[in-house]
């Protein structure tokens, strides 16, 4: 997430009093308001569009051919697609495509000139089983429609345009975390910053959210479009956690992040595989998470769109049926869509954290069968372990797994938290710095 801790704040000196009096700072806030509404209007048909092609894919298409359900191969081809697709974005459009999921969802903000080929990306593989989520697509909507704006209209210093682009990318994820709560704490956290400074950020932030969560949802009951935001409709019974779920949920917290540490550490090295013939070696990386999708299905006989996509779909079912995916189908998920996930994070397009949020959960679903622990204790501490260790934020990753889980997730928050910041630990010491020319990046 962009954080631009080094220009957003007042000047030196500048009571906190003072900077929100302020009459540049209130018309900031005016237009990060009036911002919110065009980019969650942009946003929420970007999301409705992209989900609208999934479901085109995925169900529409099999059942068009006479399948109940999308046959194992089904995602070589849709993949190889997706690769032929995303290869010449990558290479010749301005941007290449958006930012690398490897890379999380920091980095700079998207400007107007990158934003074509973001989006072209996204719409052109995400619906076809990539193994990344709509979140940094969503960003780079939201600062590259902020920066279009000011541009257009007015010419804004270098800390103003820093704010209206973080706060254009906070409205749009904000779409899809549930509303402006999470997307706030992901700020905080994500930047770093303390007093007078925080609060100016935050404060035009949590505007053009609010904003921009009231029009997403009015649109939403006005069309009835389906827009696939990250959310279970049904969770498992609530139970507070007792000794049994702390003795066996952090070492899973712990495997949990080990292993998305080492998706990520994979996703590295494909970024370097990837750096010669760059446009043959992203359609092959693309092949190779098809090969991945359609060895899940073969292994067990259950559909390749459980492991494809984003995961927001086969994370709701785990949710909301447990018992009814098998330990193995699980295991399976975890290698299979891991290697894929993996490998995306590197070469394709998209964003990196809702994936490992259904890695995270299906690793803790997949314990759940141990000796006092409990499913519903599993599916919280999964979440909020996968989510610390994929973003570095173990705050904003307890807030999403409360949020998650529903008003009775607070007897669960000891063991969230626990599990968030054992996750963040784990991933840290697992974690290698990346080679200076990655670094320099």
């Amino acid at each position: 997430m962009t954080t631009p801790a080094d220009a957003a704040g007042p000047p030196a000196g500048r009571s906190l009093r003072q900077t929100v009096l302020d009459r540049g700072y209130l018309r900031l806030l005016l237009l990060c308001v009036l911002l919110g509404v065009p980019i969650a209007l942009a946003c929420f048909f970007f999301v409705g569009l992209q989900h609208q092609l999934q479901h085109w894919v995925w169900t529409a298409l099999p059942e068009a051919a006479g399948y109940d359900r999308p046959p194992w191969w089904w995602p070589l081809p849709a993949l190889l697609l997706a690769g032929l697709l995303l290869a010449p974005v990558v290479t010749r459009m301005p941007g290449g495509g958006g930012h690398l999921p490897v890379d999380g969802l920091g980095g700079a903000p998207v400007g107007p000139r990158a934003l074509p080929g973001a989006v072209l990306a996204a719409l052109a593989t995400l619906p076809l089983g990539v193994v990344l989520g709509p979140e940094a697509p969503l960003m780079a909507v939201g600062s590259g429609l902020a920066l279009l704006a000011v541009s257009r209209t007015a010419r804004p210093g270098p800390a103003a345009r820093a704010v209206l682009a973080t706060a254009g990318s906070t409205a749009a994820i904000s779409t899809i975390l549930g509303g402006p709560v999470v997307a706030a704490v992901l700020l905080i956290e994500g930047a770093g910053l303390g007093g007078t400074r925080m609060v100016a950020l935050l404060l035009p932030c949590l505007l053009a959210s609010a904003a921009g969560a009231l029009v997403f949802t009015g649109f939403g009951d006005w069309t009835g479009l389906r827009i696939g935001a990250l959310a279970l409709p049904g969770v498992p019974p609530p139970a507070g956690p007792d000794a049994a779920d702390f003795l066996w949920g952090l070492p899973v917290a712990a495997l949990i992040g080990a292993l998305i540490t080492l998706g990520r550490a994979l996703g590295r090295r494909t970024v370097s595989w990837t750096r010669r013939r760059t446009a043959v070696r992203t359609v092959l990386c693309a092949v190779f998470v098809g090969v991945c999708l359609s060895a899940y299905a073969l292994v067990t006989g259950r559909s390749p769109a459980e492991a494809a996509l984003s995961g927001q779909a086969a994370l709701a079912d785990l949710a909301a049926r447990p018992h009814t995916w098998p330990v193995g189908a699980l295991v399976a998920l975890v290698v299979c869509k891991g290697l894929a996930w993996g490998v995306a994070l590197g070469a394709l397009r998209g964003g990196p954290v809702f994936p490992a949020v259904l890695l995270g959960t299906a690793t803790a679903l997949a314990c759940a069968g141990l000796p006092g622990f409990g499913t519903a204790p599993a599916l919280a501490l999964g979440i909020a372990a996968a989510g610390a260790a994929v973003t570095g934020l173990p705050l904003a990753s307890a807030v999403l797994a409360v949020l998650l889980t529903g008003k009775d997730a607070h007897g669960q928050m000891p063991l969230i938290v626990t599990a968030s910041v054992v996750s963040f630990l784990v991933a840290q010491l697992v974690r290698r710095p990346p080679p200076p020319e990655e670094a320099a990046r």
